[in-house]
């Protein structure tokens, strides 16, 4: 009897530890996994964010508590319909590419699992969501790294096609420009003009050639003086914001060719901004990067930010190729060119662009230090 009384303390003891125990993981795990999750009142207000919701939307619980989930966001694509009938019907779906921006203009793309719950015998909505944006933005920039690659190296075997013929063509034009009379001297003038500017049009089309001279260097000076350059011929009466970091140490570069990236860059943004737009020059440094293929622990990002119409959705993808422009009189060449000396400095230049921001970021590895 006493073995059989001692059998059954022993499986109650199991028992409430066991309901200790999952307690204790059911508290903590919550606050500790990378899904975000919401819980929303048949009103669709918010009743609990876990801790990497908070995080998510960088926001408190404190805060959003009894707020109205839909007035958080400027614009979500999920609609107070959609929710109501999952709550009505019971019925859950996870929509693959939710944007969600907040009204400071804050733009992030999750993944959400919509479903219902019980909690105190009422029905509640949860949201489970994963933020995509980190691997849709490696997955693009993998994608355009390599098909800009081929362009280059397509346009690069098609310029040397074109350059040889064009040589040939302008010595005949020259040498038969001598045995003409000064009459009949325009029509060879004519050829040997539009053989040369269709030279400079390859040149310009290969791209620097020359590998840069890298020197130590303060990227503050040198974005102080792009920002002089473009400060002095402002007649859109454009607003500049310069946010930097003053801790970023001096770095590897040649300050021409970055200084042509950076006007390139400024340049677009300025003739793509109406009057009075802003543009923002930030500097920062970012931790564990993939910089073309490699990862990079520190390096220095300088961003050039404009509150414009954004880049067409049509040409994202290949905004880095050659003869790829938004502009109907645009040749297409600044931004593949920048990309190109950017690539010269081991960096990488990436654009994430909407209505109203378009962003374009450089990235240079910052050396290890021993």
């Amino acid at each position: 009897m006493a073995h059989q009384n001692g059998a059954l303390e022993k499986t109650l003891y199991t028992n409430v530890n066991l309901k200790e125990i999952k307690l204790a993981f059911s508290q903590q795990l919550v606050s500790q996994m990378v899904t975000a999750l919401v819980v929303l009142d048949g009103n669709l207000t918010i009743q609990y964010l876990s801790s990497s919701a908070e995080a998510m939307f960088s926001r408190s619980l404190n805060r959003l508590f009894n707020q109205p989930f839909l007035d958080v966001f400027s614009q979500c694509n999920i609609s107070a319909e959609r929710l109501m009938q999952v709550l009505n019907s019971g019925q859950d779906f996870t929509d693959t590419e939710v944007v969600l921006e907040f009204i400071e203009n804050q733009r992030i793309t999750v993944e959400v699992t919509v479903s219902v719950v019980l909690f105190n015998n009422e029905n509640h909505i949860l949201l489970e969501c994963n933020q995509i944006d980190k691997q849709k933005q490696i997955s693009a920039e993998v994608f355009q790294e390599q098909q800009w690659e081929a362009a280059r190296d397509l346009i690069r075997g098609l310029a040397h096609e074109i350059k040889n013929p064009l040589g040939g063509l302008r010595g005949a034009a020259q040498l038969l420009h001598k045995e003409l009379t000064t009459d009949q001297q325009e029509f060879t003038l004519m050829i040997i003009e539009q053989a040369d500017r269709l030279t400079n049009l390859v040149d310009r089309l290969l791209g620097p050639n020359q590998l840069p001279v890298l020197r130590s260097h303060n990227v503050h000076e040198l974005l102080e003086k792009v920002y002089q350059l473009v400060s002095m011929d402002n007649s859109k009466n454009i607003k500049f914001v310069r946010d930097y970091d003053p801790s970023i140490p001096d770095i590897e570069l040649d300050t021409e060719k970055l200084q042509q990236a950076l006007l390139n860059i400024i340049g677009n943004a300025i003739q793509a901004l109406p009057v009075a737009g802003q543009i923002t020059l930030k500097t920062r440094i970012a931790t564990n990067q993939t910089i073309n293929g490699k990862q990079v622990r520190l390096a220095v990002k300088l961003s050039i930010i404009d509150n414009g119409p954004g880049v067409p959705a049509a040409i994202q993808d290949t905004i880095f190729y050659p003869m790829v422009s938004g502009r109907a009189d645009g040749t297409g060449l600044g931004l593949s060119i920048a990309q190109t000396l950017i690539h010269q400095h081991d960096g990488k230049l990436v654009c994430h662009s909407y209505p109203g921001h378009t962003e374009f970021n450089i990235l240079l590895p910052l050396p290890k230090r021993n």
